[in-house]
């Protein structure tokens, strides 16, 4: 159910159909040294997920990458782990107002996972800020929608959609995000941010991760911002 991708990280890869596109989701899972779970973009629970998850730890933090990714199981987490934390990306707070957040997620760390994994913001876009993730022990970088890595495993009508868009076969910024970029220079602080994280391993939000060469595929999929 969860695949241990390095010591006390985990990834849970499930189908996501966007627009009739299937372009999965990844679900990633950070144990820190007091043995508390770190959730990001939380999947949907069944009875099995629940007990997997405690078979890893204690579900402590709660936390999607923005007001758009990960986090629309948020309540089942709420419900099934009553001393989790949920924490909201800029903006999702007045979109669910439905949850009661226990923190605002923004470009520095918070302090109760600090230690173990670092963040940032990424910046400039029209309308959505999206919070990127760095697991230091393992050296992973965790992203959610400013990346993709569909690949040949991809179903046939989603690999030749991502080659006419020419998001197939690496590492690619979707183009609907290159194209609502609105501050380019912020945009590229906030890649640079990125960079500056010595990471080996990159889990996408949508699509397959990636275990080798991923700064510099990353690098290469941010070019067009040069």
């Amino acid at each position: 159910m969860f695949s241990e991708l390095a010591p006390d990280l985990f990834v849970l890869s499930e189908p996501l159909s966007f627009h009739g596109f299937e372009i999965g989701r990844n679900m990633v899972v950070v144990r820190l040294p007091d043995g508390d779970l770190f959730v990001n973009s939380p999947a949907g629970l069944t009875p099995d997920r629940v007990a997997a998850l405690n078979d890893l730890g204690t579900v402590r933090y709660v936390t999607p990458s923005s007001k758009l990714h990960g986090h629309l199981h948020m309540e089942e987490y709420e419900r099934a782990f009553p001393d989790a934390e949920l924490f909201a990306a800029p903006g999702l707070d007045r979109r669910r107002a439905d949850l009661a957040f226990d923190g605002l997620l923004g470009g520095s760390p918070d302090p109760r996972w600090a230690d173990s994994v670092d963040q940032t913001a990424f910046l400039g876009h029209r309308w959505l800020t999206e919070i990127e993730f760095f697991h230091r022990p393992t050296g992973t970088l965790i992203l959610g929608d400013v990346c993709y890595n569909l690949g040949p495993d991809a179903p046939l009508k989603t690999r030749l959609a991502a080659r006419l868009f020419g998001m197939f076969g690496g590492v690619s910024v979707p183009l609907d995000l290159r194209y609502t970029v609105k501050n380019e220079a912020a945009a590229r602080r906030s890649v640079e941010r990125i960079l500056a994280w010595d990471f080996e391993r990159v889990v996408v939000g949508h699509g397959r991760v990636v275990e080798r060469d991923a700064k510099r595929r990353v690098r290469e999929a941010f070019e067009w911002l040069y």
